[in-house]
């Protein structure tokens, strides 16, 4: 096969979605969303495996494959059913005998080093798990790294030779000072000559014929990050900022993550078999940068999956946003179609940016020479100014005051309105005729580290022991006295926070852990409850850092969570009778969460939006499902409840707000509505994160983008913003502009504003994309 050829699957991939191969270093296919991605994949992998039955294969871990896996389930499970047979027919395997996977050989891509194979969130168990089980693969021809099978020097485990799980790469070059030292040493090259050994162990067998692997945040292909060698082998390695911070969900925070090595196959082990087929996925437009960057950039330890470019069977299997960057994207979507104001935007605000010129100071000539510029219809010298009006119409529309408006503002996690639509939300709550309710959709128990826990529980146990939790003394506390006056836990920690009593918080915030292990475990006396919470206590300290909690302990680290997003909108006089808890049942804490299916995840919806009958619903605006997988799954939640409630209610006039905070950004042209966001409103939203998202604080689970809270990191964002706006309006723009608002904006916030049937019709392009696979 040559390296514009392409196997019958992506074929027909290529003809109904679209396939590029002349202007980038590997060939890539397009897709329209996450799950069809990983319904292309299984595809090309049973299609691969069925002409290589005793072939190498090795396939990635973490979320990336969830529909891979899925989908390869699925067609083997409907091999010879009529769906099954109709299936194959219409993607080119029509023919093909059900494969067998006993004689495949498998190679595990990477691993955290060290952590123990039993548990859940060590690759080694997961390949196990979703891969020899779920595929009926021979676990003795598979080729693992697993921690516990590599022998240390004294026959010592690698807790006693590290005891914290540190460790030091310097050893390698520099003499030990003590007996500790000298035993890490050893131990060390004891692992690299493993690493060795498991290299070998791949070539021995002709090297991998099948690899699949997702791209990371800095562009690390396994465990290969920014500035590996192309001619790397597997090795025992440190990782790079970027990469620990996602990792950080696998491990249980980047506390941990932080300090953990890695043993991963090299770029070289990928690329050592000449003929080998190489897919990387990705999806949603956060990974557009990366992608760019492997497929338009000349080979280069900067972009390890460069390294790719050298085998003709290489490929990338893209969603539509992960392209947005490419040049063949970008040309595509200014030639094809009308040509809209969007587009002109677009086009000229980009021309700004690259030529580090203010719009005003454009010539003609200049959009005349640019590519996409020139595109324009009627180009002339009024062209510019249609730019600018535009976006001046969109502050102006942000700016705009709203009276008699009924809000239903939604968030997959905790904390996604607030850094998607705070300052917007906080001025028109300043209009006391606008009434808004707050609706979060998952628990978010996630977030909470079992450190934070054990912390809060310590706290909570003392304060029990010196008196200071006096509602446990009512008569009637553990019958029914705790149901009441959760608005006055929330006011009394927000007085504190007035008058700087950090003290005060965390006893406040017992006062909450009480109210909820009381109502989860049912305890009915002090001493219950202090036994409890030792329970518990036991519970966490016996849990490796990322294992999965009790549902119980599951649900008390959500309602602390939700007591946290009733303290940040009580900043504002909003009630908890208006902050909603929905808990939607499809958040389980698994790798992979279940789907959302309508009487368990939808009809809480809908009953919410019946009560409340919103003028205007907001919600997180994620059309892929890349980065965190419940924004994807939350927004098919939204669109099949307000899809419904349509049928119920004239929905004609009805406003949905699509945001983005730190995981997606609007480029301006598409957002039409650029809200001013003032040094004090930076100030709000940073105090109310610091003060109200307690256990956030660390940023035990942070941005790639930034080490450090997520409020920080989005206030950079409106500044970036800001910015970008500047060179379409000039600065002279914003503090000469008659309005003080204006004049005291230093960020801008962006977002969509929809009508009911924008928002559906987008909608069911996503439904009906993801129903043409199987029909």
């Amino acid at each position: 096969m040559s390296k514009t050829e392409f196997s019958k699957v992506e074929q027909v991939f290529a003809q109904k979605t679209g396939a590029k191969s002349d202007n980038t270093n590997v060939p890539y296919i397009t897709v329209e969303n996450f799950p069809l991605l990983g319904f292309l994949t299984a595809l090309r992998f049973i299609e691969w495996v069925s002409e290589n039955p005793d072939g190498v294969i090795s396939l990635p871990t973490g979320k990336t494959p969830e529909y891979f896996i899925e989908w390869t389930g699925y067609l083997l499970e409907k091999w010879n059913s009529k769906e099954g047979k109709q299936v194959r027919e219409r993607y080119g395997l029509g023919n093909l005998k059900k494969p067998g996977f006993k004689n495949l050989r498998f190679v595990q891509i990477d691993e955290f080093y060290p952590i123990s194979s039993a548990q859940h969130n060590s690759f080694c168990n997961y390949v196990k798990r979703f891969y020899i089980n779920n595929f009926g693969l021979n676990p003795d021809k598979a080729l693992l790294i697993d921690c516990e099978q590599i022998i240390l020097p004294e026959g010592r485990h690698y807790s006693e030779v590290f005891p914290d799980f540190n460790i030091d790469l310097s050893l390698r070059y520099r003499e030990p000072s003590n007996a500790a030292e000298q035993l890490q040493q050893k131990s060390i090259f004891t692992i690299d000559n493993w690493c060795s050994d498991y290299e070998t162990q791949i070539r021995n067998m002709g090297g991998i014929g099948f690899f699949l692997g997702g791209i990371g945040p800095d562009g690390h292909i396994a465990f290969n990050t920014k500035g590996s060698d192309h001619h790397s082998n597997t090795r025992l390695t440190a990782t790079n900022f970027e990469t620990q911070a996602v990792a950080a969900t696998d491990l249980g925070g980047i506390e941990i993550s932080r300090n953990r090595l890695v043993i991963t196959i090299g770029l070289e082990t990928i690329s050592y078999n000449p003929e080998t087929v190489a897919i990387i996925i990705a999806a949603g437009e956060a990974k557009a940068p990366m992608v760019r960057d492997a497929l338009e950039q000349s080979p280069s330890n900067l972009y390890p999956a460069t390294a790719l470019s050298k085998l003709k069977n290489a490929r990338f299997y893209l969603t539509k946003g992960a392209t947005s960057l490419l040049k063949d994207s970008v040309k595509a979507y200014y030639t094809s179609g009308e040509w809209t104001q969007e587009k002109t935007d677009r086009a000229v605000t980009d021309l700004c940016v690259r030529l580090d010129k203010y719009a005003h100071h454009l010539a003609l000539e200049d959009l005349k020479e640019d590519s996409y510029c020139r595109l324009i219809p009627d180009l002339n010298e009024n062209t510019v100014n249609s730019v600018i009006d535009s976006t001046i119409k969109k502050i102006e529309k942000g700016m705009s005051g709203e009276v008699n408006q009924v809000y239903y503002h939604t968030g997959p996690h905790h904390d996604d309105i607030m850094l998607g639509m705070l300052p917007h939300v906080h001025r028109l709550l300043r209009n006391e005729t606008n009434k808004a309710h707050f609706s979060v959709l998952t628990s978010g128990f996630t977030a909470i580290t079992n450190r934070f826990m054990v912390e809060a529980l310590d706290d909570t146990k003392r304060f029990l022991d010196e008196g200071l939790i006096q509602m446990t003394e009512y008569p009637d506390f553990f019958e029914a006295g705790y149901r009441y006056k959760w608005d006055k836990d929330v006011y009394h920690y927000l007085i504190k926070v007035a008058s700087g009593e950090p003290y005060e918080l965390r006893r406040g915030l017992s006062h909450r852990i009480v109210r909820s292990i009381v109502d989860i475990y049912k305890v009915k006396s002090i001493s219950e409850l202090k036994d409890q919470i030792n329970e518990i206590l036991v519970v966490l300290r016996k849990s490796y850092d990322g294992e999965k909690n009790p549902e119980k302990v599951q649900k008390l680290k959500g309602m602390i969570r939700e007591f946290e997003e009733e303290r940040v909108w009580a900043y504002f006089g909003i009630q908890t009778k208006n902050v909603h808890h929905l808990r939607l049942g499809f958040y389980t804490g698994d790798i992979f969460t279940e789907h959302p299916n309508r009487s368990r995840d939808v009809q809480p919806v809908l009953t919410r939006l019946r009560e409340t009958e919103p003028t205007v619903i907001s919600l997180s605006l994620d059309p892929e499902g890349s980065g965190p997988d419940t924004h994807y799954k939350v927004l098919q939640v939204m669109a099949e409840a307000v899809r419904l409630w349509q049928k119920e209610k004239d929905l004609s006039n009805l406003r949905i707000w699509g945001y983005r905070n730190v995981w997606y950004r609007f480029h301006p042209a598409e957002a039409n509505v650029i809200v001013p966001v003032s040094l004090n409103a930076m100030g709000v939203m940073k105090n109310a994160f610091s003060n109200c998202y307690l256990s956030q604080v660390d940023a035990s689970f942070p941005s790639y983008q930034h080490d450090g809270k997520f409020s920080d990191l989005m206030q950079k964002i409106w500044v970036e913003q800001l910015k970008t706006i500047q060179y379409v309006l000039g600065k002279i723009y914003f503090y000469q502009h008659k309005s003080p608002r204006i004049r005291a904006t230093h960020g801008l916030l962006f977002f969509k504003e929809m009508g009911t049937a924008e928002f559906l019709t987008y909608a069911r392009q996503l439904e009906e994309s993801m129903e043409g696979m199987v029909e």
